[in-house]
């Protein structure tokens, strides 16, 4: 009977944390979000102001709808908190996610194009050496036929020898026979 060797729980996340994958996976979280702080930073600080000159109330992110106002007391507190729909941050949300959409799609694509390069670069490598291979084998083909042919042609330059000594002996033979009758 074989013992399977158990595995900790330490040792597996030491296998799972090691693991090439997981730290590119790592790395994208942080960089993702870096990039989430810079895309926050484009639509609040440039598009929400520039759709701001063209509203009322300047900034998108005062859009909204009132359903219940806040309620101050005589001091300035607020006893009751406002309940209202907040259509342009709702908006700004929105933009955030399209452009961050945006750039993943063009980066991916960016990615995936260079990818298949190196793919096409890699099959065309492939059959061309397939190629070789194939023209190597075609070559040494032909040579071994050759080889046959020309292993083929000497035999049959032996066996016309042969054939032709044979012939030689046997006319040697008869002549002999001849002498010897005429003795």
């Amino acid at each position: 009977m074989s013992e399977k060797k158990k595995s900790t729980f330490w040792a597996d996340f030491k296998k799972f944390i090691t693991r090439g994958n997981v730290v590119d996976m790592a790395v994208g979280v942080v960089i993702g979000g870096s990039f989430s702080k810079i895309i926050n930073g484009l639509v609040n600080y440039i598009i929400n102001p520039f759709i701001g000159i063209f509203m009322r109330s300047g900034d998108l992110d005062s859009l909204k709808t009132v359903i219940t106002p806040a309620e101050i007391d005589a001091a300035g507190n607020v006893v009751v908190k406002e309940v209202a729909i907040l259509w342009g941050t709702w908006f700004q949300t929105i933009i955030d996610f399209l452009i961050t959409a945006f750039c993943i799609f063009t980066v991916l694509r960016i990615l995936m194009k260079a990818k298949e390069a190196l793919e096409a670069d890699k099959i065309a490598k492939e059959a061309a050496k397939a190629k070789e291979e194939e023209e190597k084998a075609a070559q040494e083909k032909a040579a071994a036929e050759k080889a046959a042919q020309d292993a083929a042609d000497a035999l049959a330059e032996k066996q016309a020898k042969l054939d032709a000594s044979i012939l030689k002996q046997e006319e040697l033979l008869a002549e002999i026979r001849d002498i010897m009758k005429a003795k």
